[in-house]
């Protein structure tokens, strides 16, 4: 039985329960026609009484033979019914964000508000349109195929309606609908040029900063369509206020506070690219008229930005009540970020430590796990100069995760007396294990095998730094700020909670800021916090 017109429209919005009731697949809503299967249960048999009689019917007797199924049909007819399906998305963001007619959508702007899940349930809305496909992006692989990444979440929602999983390619293709949804990653800059010559009706970024400008609008020109579709870019993030995609959507980001502009929030804006500049405006008609150069007039992109949070996935707060408190744990600089999405967070100085968070006692509990781990410069200071410390810093951990720095070694010597140095120290402390930071490189790996070899008969470890200085004290930070981190009363308190406070981030400093001209106290005392705070076998030499 096909349905007209209206009745098709009317079964979009349809109560689960009816479509259930009628045994009308969720996928099916939306198609271009909808068919209900009768029954295959036999009439029932006349009435007694009826003057109704047995057998077929003369005009039954005199109607055509139906043809006979075709091998494909059988196989279908024996199928089992797919399960009603219901997907939607939340109330609130999540709903916007399906709903935006806007060209681009970007969508976030905070860790977990829904953003991929929700660029999964977008592209299911043109699951029925035949040859329709969706690209979407991660930077890397590993991210897309990472326990719980993109592959391990789309599971739960294309599975279940009837796609079938390609997972060499990362895909997922539909054999009714013939639709395909797919994901791939751009991790280098010439990657993009992969794509060259492809048209692709919906194109997904998740977590857009990751990518570059240039990516980003070059994949523009691959969001063509054939198949009915209306092209669209659908992006995922959160803050990054150094990115490009700080810039593009400022429009509705408060450049005083950081955060975005409630009134502007799922309000389009319209662009045009001149040469290498953005035009901008809300009405469209407004802006200036650019042609390609075959003279046909440059059609102006429409651009939103819809803000999301943790607070509005109330699915992901039932399920899992810590991922909140896993948030509000963070350091202060990204707690800022990812819980309270502000793009304007910067890692200047004090943002990662105050000197208020630090209590002062007079000793530090004896049943502690010590080390003593040393940040090493080589160079004496000169009228003209003012070379790096060298500090050796001794912290400790208790059983209740409470962190002490009992000690703070700090000088400017040659390579011999730094040597020396360490050495004394270590014959004084026989129970703490020493540390040495090797640099990366094969010079910081020589040095640091000569130092282990003088230091035979002690507990010496090596730590390879990687990782920025930032990036390194972070974990260090956050339990500061919880006060857990606590300094016996020594003469080098106050030059290392100045230290402390003034670190920043030498690459987000603003025009005219300068950097602090030290900050080895701080790589000593979040490389003492990090060795704490991982499981080693250390090779005792």
């Amino acid at each position: 039985m096909k349905l007209a017109a209206p009745i098709r429209k009317a079964m979009r919005s349809a109560d689960p329960a009816l479509l259930a009731a009628l045994r009308v697949p969720a996928s099916s809503i939306g198609a271009k026609r909808l068919v209900i299967k009768r029954s295959q249960a036999p009439a029932p048999a006349p009435a007694q009484g009826s003057g109704a009689t047995a057998g077929p019917t003369p005009a039954a007797q005199n109607a055509p033979l139906a043809p006979k199924p075709t091998v494909q049909a059988q196989a279908k007819a024996r199928r089992p019914a797919r399960p009603v399906v219901v997907l939607r998305p939340q109330a609130g963001p999540q709903e916007a964000f399906l709903s935006s007619r806007a060209d681009i959508v970007i969508y976030g702007g905070a860790a977990g508000g829904g953003k991929s899940f929700g660029l999964f349930l977008d592209t299911l809305r043109y699951m029925q349109h035949p040859g329709f496909g969706a690209v979407i992006f991660r930077r890397t692989f590993p991210e897309i195929k990472n326990e719980g990444g993109l592959w391990d979440s789309s599971q739960e929602v294309f599975g279940p309606l009837g796609f079938m999983p390609k997972e060499s390619s990362t895909e997922w293709k539909h054999p009714d609908f013939h639709t395909s949804i797919k994901f791939s990653h751009m991790q280098h800059e010439k990657d993009r040029l992969s794509w060259q010559g492809s048209q692709i009706p919906y194109i997904g970024f998740d977590e857009l900063t990751h990518f570059t400008r240039l990516q980003f609008f070059y994949m523009l020109s691959r969001n063509r369509s054939t198949c009915g579709v209306r092209p669209c870019i659908r992006a995922t993030t959160n803050p990054d206020p150094d990115s490009w995609v700080a810039k593009f959507i400022a429009w509705w980001i408060d450049q005083d506070t950081g955060y975005p502009i409630p009134e502007r929030d799922g309000v389009l804006r319209w662009f045009i690219r001149d040469g290498d500049e953005i035009v901008w405006n809300v009405d469209p008609s407004k802006l200036p008229v650019r042609k390609n150069p075959d003279g046909s007039i440059i059609l102006p992109m429409s651009v939103t930005f819809i803000r999301s949070n943790v607070y509005d996935n109330k699915i992901l707060l039932a399920k899992d009540p810590n991922y909140l408190s896993n948030l509000n744990s963070l350091p202060r600089y990204e707690r800022l970020l990812l819980l309270g999405g502000n793009w304007k967070v910067r890692r200047n100085a004090g943002m990662l430590f105050q000197k208020d968070w630090f209590e002062i006692v007079e000793a530090a509990p004896a049943s502690s796990r010590r080390v003593r781990y040393w940040d090493r410069a080589a160079t004496e200071p000169t009228p003209d100069s003012d070379p790096d410390y060298t500090v050796g810093l001794r912290m400790s951990r208790t059983p209740d995760n409470i962190y002490y720095v009992e000690d703070v070694d700090r000088f400017r010597l040659t390579p011999k007396k730094v040597e020396d140095r360490i050495k004394t120290l270590a014959s004084h402390e026989p129970q703490v294990h020493v540390w040495l930071e090797e640099d990366p490189g094969s010079a910081g790996k020589a040095e640091v095998a000569y130092l282990i070899r003088s230091l035979t008969g002690y507990n010496v470890h090596t730590n390879r730094v990687t990782q920025a200085k930032f990036t390194r004290a972070l974990p260090a930070s956050a339990q500061a700020e919880a006060r857990n981190i606590k300094l016996v009363r020594g003469k080098w308190n106050e030059a290392f909670l100045d230290e402390l406070e003034a670190f920043c981030d030498p690459d987000q400093l603003l025009d005219g800021e300068e950097a602090p001209a030290h900050d080895d106290q701080v790589d000593a005392f979040s490389g003492a916090f990090n060795v704490l705070n991982v499981q080693v076998n250390p090779r005792i030499r």
